[in-house]
């Protein structure tokens, strides 16, 4: 139980350096550059972590690297860059706290990883108090942006998922650099020639893409698919929950907002549901290691590194 503890705690960070994404993305990035804000997000990030953990792919991994640099680096930055400049954070934010039912879903079907009812009742729990938290009636909405958005939120579910089932007899930090610079390298060339030239960057812009590549991202993506390792994929879906809760609590903090009874009691219900998504305390099985080669059968004979592969 102490190692579950370890681990939704190291899992949390992911969400909270996330909270903070939209509104650095929103006040400080270039909105008329997707793509160069989504290939410096990716690629100095997945450089900084293939430095330090000096493993370059093997096998299979290449063209996994390729497909999970797609879906989760590539298509899913571009998109919520998009989304993060259409809309405002608390519309955004409701749009990804889906995420955790779709991540469910989708681990059900690749993985066979049934999703336990704490879990359901923890997302809709959950959904319901990002609603109080940041649903107020005055905010404008994009319907490209919300578009935006719900493409980021399927497409990062699958991808995920995805990374959960191919990860498991491979380095968390050197598989996280290589789907990062994998995206980044693809991202690179399409941005020169649909948006030109790199934008000029003041020194806030400097900083804030530092924040985006090495927190956000560098940081945040290790921690998260560590998680994906050893917890259930109900489990880390919930968990990023804490990412609007963090966002609302920053306003308080640092923006000098109130903080209303509607958003307390959004808040009474997301972390609710967050508690409601811990790991099961008497069943192993239940702690997202298994899950990642749920079918031994299906383990290739000539890749014994590989399971789950198909």
């Amino acid at each position: 139980m102490e190692a579950n503890v370890r681990w939704v705690a190291l899992t949390a960070i992911a969400p909270v350096a996330w909270g903070a994404n939209y509104y650095v993305t929103h006040e400080f990035l270039p909105a008329d550059r997707p793509l160069y804000g989504a290939a410096v997000r990716a690629l100095p990030a997945g450089l900084f972590l293939l430095v330090l953990c000096r493993q370059r792919p093997r096998g299979a991994w290449w063209w996994r690297s390729a497909v999970l640099g797609t879906l989760n680096v590539s298509v899913f930055f571009v998109l919520v860059y998009a989304a993060s400049q259409l809309l405002p954070t608390s519309v955004a934010s409701t749009v990804m706290a889906v995420s955790p039912l779709t991540m469910m879903l989708v681990a059900w079907l690749l993985m066979s990883e049934r999703p336990r009812t704490a879990h359901l009742a923890g997302a809709a729990i959950g959904l319901v108090g990002v609603c109080l938290m940041l649903l107020t009636g005055a905010s404008r909405v994009s319907v490209p942006g919300v578009l935006a958005a719900v493409a980021a939120m399927l497409v990062s579910s699958f991808g995920h998922i995805l990374t959960k089932r191919w990860n498991a007899d491979v380095d968390v930090l050197a598989s996280t650099s290589w789907q990062l610079t994998a995206g980044g390298l693809f991202l690179l060339p399409v941005a020169a020639a649909v948006e030109g030239a790199p934008p000029a960057l003041s020194t806030s812009g400097l900083l804030a893409f530092g924040y985006v590549a090495l927190v956000a991202t560098a940081l945040a993506f290790a921690a998260w698919f560590t998680g994906l390792r050893h917890l259930p994929a109900g489990t880390v879906g919930l968990i990023g929950l804490l990412n609007p809760v963090t966002g609302v609590l920053l306003g308080v903090a640092v923006a000098g907002e109130a903080l209303t009874v509607q958003q307390s009691c959004g808040l009474a219900l997301v972390l609710a549901g967050v508690v409601l998504g811990r790991p099961a305390r008497a069943s192993r099985r239940g702690s997202g290691r298994a899950p990642a080669d749920p079918a031994p059968e299906a383990r290739p004979a000539r890749e014994p590194s590989a399971p789950g592969s198909r």
